[in-house]
């Protein structure tokens, strides 16, 4: 291994296999991947903790489900939002929901975590800008200590994991409709179309990153966002770019 000095935890070969689920690697999800792995060696490494437990079964929310689909219909259920009610710091502030893996970090089967190139000035600037909030369909136990390395400013105002996802077609979707928060103030960052399916025009996209460590899209994300904190109405920008940041 590449700098033995950064790992702060290794689990043994019969965990690994465990690994993707608990990421959320299932369905059709990991095939919408905007770039394919490239080979490189491993920079900014640190590791998260695995347990043994086998991967949940893809209910959702615990026992009661968001959304449930009849005869290819989607009716809702009245649910309790994700969110608790917006703290008065970030009263007025537009809602960011960011994603983990392949957005801020890429989780290796050699049960490394790397960090995104310029994913702790891009978190530092998000939490002082917007209402941050991490959703990812990985679940808690793997999720929870790998935010808790990254997330060094508090930048993250609430986590959200893959029970708050819906299971829909094959793929955990992040319904933005079920924060508890105006839509009209809410933005989804993530690499994976499926996960905003629901709402694609509160998307900004952004490419898939495993080991490219010359990768700049945080960095050259912030302009952008530092427009975007400034808007009542996050559509009379997303929708003019077709939700896109190019």
């Amino acid at each position: 291994m590449d700098n033995p000095s950064s790992v702060i935890t290794q689990v043994s070969r019969d965990e690994e296999g465990n690994k993707a689920a608990d990421r959320g690697d299932v369905g059709s999800t990991s095939s919408l991947s905007t770039k394919k792995p490239r080979s490189g060696g491993l920079f900014s490494i640190f590791s998260c903790c695995l347990c043994r437990d086998q991967p949940e079964p893809p209910s959702v929310n615990n026992n009661t489900p968001l959304l449930v689909e009849e005869n290819g219909t989607i009716s809702k259920i009245q649910v309790k939002p994700l969110l608790p009610p917006v703290k008065s710091k970030d009263a007025g502030k537009v809602c960011v929901v960011i994603d983990l893996d392949e957005t801020l970090v890429h989780s290796s089967f050699k049960v490394y975590v790397l960090k995104r190139p310029h994913v702790d000035e891009f978190l530092k600037r998000m939490g002082e800008m917007f209402e941050c909030v991490l959703f990812t369909a990985s679940l808690a136990k793997y999720a929870d200590p790998v935010s808790d390395l990254l997330d060094k400013w508090g930048a993250f105002r609430c986590r959200l994991f893959r029970e708050s996802c819906v299971f829909h077609r094959g793929n955990y979707v992040k319904d933005l409709s079920r924060l508890g928060r105006d839509l009209n103030k809410v933005i989804i960052v993530d690499n994976s179309p499926a996960s905003y399916i629901f709402h694609p025009d509160n998307a900004v996209p952004v490419a898939s990153w495993f080991d490219d460590m010359s990768d700049t899209e945080l960095l050259d994300l912030i302009p952008f966002f530092e427009r975007l904190s400034k808007v009542d109405n996050v559509y009379t920008v997303l929708k003019h770019q077709g939700g896109a940041t190019s």
